[in-house]
């Protein structure tokens, strides 16, 4: 299973590439309340991202987080 940082670099390759530097940027251009991105990094390292961060960031890149309940 990878982790979040993971999966949102992941996300940002498939995404033409976009640095979190660069998506933070266009999403406070966007009017997106996303932290600095040194906070970010800091928060994505220790696994302290606040989820409404994660749903932003993927809202913006175009994907969605589904919750189900895993297969048996």
């Amino acid at each position: 299973m990878l982790n979040i940082k993971q999966e949102i670099e992941i996300l940002l390759l498939c995404s033409g590439g976009l640095s979190m530097r660069k998506l933070l940027s266009k999403m406070k251009t966007n009017g997106f309340d996303v932290p600095k991105p040194s906070t970010m990094s800091v928060q994505l390292n220790k696994k302290r991202i606040r989820f409404e961060t994660v749903q932003e960031i993927l809202d913006f890149l175009g994907y969605e987080l589904i919750i189900r309940e895993k297969q048996k």
